[in-house]
């Protein structure tokens, strides 16, 4: 029996040290009450604590995180930029998953391949992230690859975001009573409120964020928007902002006093301390492209506090741009966002080593937002004129199955003269195309638009219509890949895609207001011959629901071991120890 239990270790162990390593984790999703604005509130913590923990992994780990539902209602979780390769069933989306209900569980896996940067986790349904939800995700380099600064003293991660004092039920009720969200009451900067700063706009007794340094190091600043509807601009008192990364590509390296940090969007700045330390100095989150003296209160200020300084901060805020009525000079920021073509990402090999201006492109699609209008009675916000209806049944389950009517793949390549109505239509993407996609914001409103389980070329952008002369402008060598991109109200920009990863893909608008009233379609991307290489088979814990809902058997309660491989060459050495102990007495 011994002999037959390390012959099992054995095996086992060679899976385990042959596979890459693996993390798990749990996450209980429940409500607690805060008050980030001096207003008690009900806001939705991950293991008790908002904003939830880090999700801290290297290059190709394999990721296994049990999602606890303790909340009133439907859950699902995702995870933006990370692309899933070959693995949509993890991707946490409506069209993609069946919803965990109330009091049940389930453990998403998922390897983080071939894939570096910054990146944020958060509850995709029933606008939840309004409340909470959300924590950062961190995907290390391997120690082989070089990155191209020097390594920084240590990390630092600002959850930035808008924030109301009604929860997300509330909010959405006014969104479905026709009307908009308007302005939020603040931002908030790690799940605090901001310093006082000024007695009249900021009360007492807030809780604030304070970033503790040391003088004379190096800090690399992980900067996520995780709010609803405002772009913010982010930017440290007397301290530059030297650009290096977003959502998992490096950038050149490029010196700013401030940013702009649309919704749902991530950056890297490198920021050394090398101010005097007379005093403290702000961090601010301020709304960006609104009337700032109106929205003054919607602005976040932590403290950045050196170990030496010898007192607060104090007078006034470091100044925002002052270019709210002169958009086409904002829009110079993210034009000059280049990708560091010379520099490693997760492969030796270099970014600018995948030549997508010389390809082909195989289908293009112009894809237009409009403001909210009523479609049978309904207050709803289309694309092409389509606002999207999440099917009862995720799509590639109603594949598989053969479940007919749960979606159509008729989604238009244009928009076209017609009456606005709700439909489940779908993008029917061709896999290993290369397809053109034209963002064309005509809603009166700043916009971002994220693809999931992709990163696409950022070619152009430019205010007015596009048109095919419009590709006379595009960067055809250093674009920044990314996965969330913004779209200038009045204006377009256009991304290139290599449609290399099959599965079921949702497309839509971050801001969660537009992406709440129907502002979002998928990309149905199947290979024609496949053999089990290119898209994974459904796992084993699969949720079913609609027209599947007989197949779902009833869950038990897990939890996720957190039991590294790394970890298991201490247990197998122990057992083998005691084994020998044993036989030897």
């Amino acid at each position: 029996m011994a002999l037959l239990l390390l012959i099992h270790i054995a095996l086992f162990s060679t899976l385990c040290f042959a596979a890459d390593p693996s993390v798990f984790l749990d996450f209980k999703l429940s409500y607690i009450t805060l008050s980030p604005l001096g207003v008690p509130q009900r806001v939705i913590a991950v293991n008790g604590a908002f904003p939830g923990p880090v999700v801290n992994v290297t290059t190709n780990y394999n990721v296994n995180i049990n999602v606890h539902n303790q909340l009133d209602e439907n859950l699902l979780m995702t995870w933006p930029g990370i692309q899933m390769r070959r693995n949509s069933w993890q991707d946490g989306v409506l069209g993609t998953n069946c919803p965990i209900h109330p009091k049940k569980n389930f453990t998403y896996r998922f390897q983080v391949k071939d894939q570096i940067g910054s990146f944020f986790y958060f509850p995709s349904l029933n606008f939840q992230r309004a409340s909470g939800g959300f924590g950062p995700i961190i995907i290390n380099n391997r120690n082989i690859i070089a990155i191209p600064f020097a390594h920084p003293d240590a990390d630092i991660v600002l959850l930035v975001g808008d924030w109301y004092t009604k929860n997300h039920t509330a909010l959405r009720t006014t969104l479905e009573s026709g009307e908009e969200l308007g302005m939020p009451d603040g931002v908030l900067i790690n799940g605090k409120g901001p310093y006082r700063y000024n007695s009249t706009i900021v009360p007492d007794g807030i809780e604030y964020e304070i970033i503790n340094v040391d003088p004379g190091k190096t800090y690399r600043f992980r900067v996520h928007n995780v709010g609803t509807p405002t772009s913010l601009n982010f930017r440290i008192e007397g301290h530059n902002l030297l650009l290096v990364e977003t959502e998992g590509f490096y950038t050149t390296q490029q010196n700013f006093t401030s940013f702009d940090i649309h919704v749902g969007q991530s950056y890297s700045f490198l920021v050394t301390m090398d101010q005097n330390a007379t005093k403290d100095y702000y961090i601010v989150a301020s709304a960006r492209f609104v009337n700032e003296t109106v929205w003054e209160r919607v602005t976040g200020v932590a403290i950045l506090h050196y170990s030496n300084s010898k007192g607060p901060a104090s007078g006034p805020l470091p100044v925002a741009p002052s270019d709210i009525y002169n958009q086409w000079s904002a829009m110079n920021q993210p034009r000059a966002i280049r990708q560091n073509t010379t520099a490693s990402g997760a492969r030796p090999n270099p970014q600018g080593s995948f030549h997508y201006g010389s390809i082909n492109v195989t289908e293009t699609y112009v894809i237009q937002s409009l403001p909210p209008v009523r479609i049978d009675g309904k207050f709803r916000a289309t694309l092409n004129g389509i606002s999207f209806v999440n099917p009862d049944t995720p799509i590639r389950l109603a594949d598989l199955h053969k479940v007919k009517g749960a979606y159509k793949l008729d989604f238009p390549n244009k928009p076209h003269d017609r009456t606005p109505h709700m439909d489940r239509s779908v993008i029917n993407a061709t896999y290993k195309g290369f397809i053109e996609i034209i963002l064309q914001n005509n809603d009166t409103k700043m916009q971002s638009f994220h693809m999931d389980g992709y990163a696409f070329f950022v070619v152009g952008m430019d205010f007015g219509v596009w048109s095919e002369n419009s590709r006379n402008n595009y960067n055809k060598w250093d674009a920044i890949s990314r996965s969330t991109t913004e779209v200038y109200p009045g204006g377009w920009t256009a991304v290139l895609v290599s449609l290399d990863n099959v599965g079921v893909w949702n497309l839509r608008v971050e801001n969660l207001d537009r992406w709440y009233l129907g502002q979002e379609t998928y990309m149905r991307i199947i290979n024609p011959e496949e053999n089990g290489k290119t898209e994974m088979v459904p796992p084993d814990n699969v949720i079913y629901c609609g027209a599947l809902q007989s197949l779902q058997k009833e869950s038990q309660s897990s939890s996720a071991m957190a039991l590294h491989c790394g970890n298991f060459k201490l247990f197998l050495t122990l057992a083998i120890t005691i084994l020998a102990l044993y036989f030897h007495f």
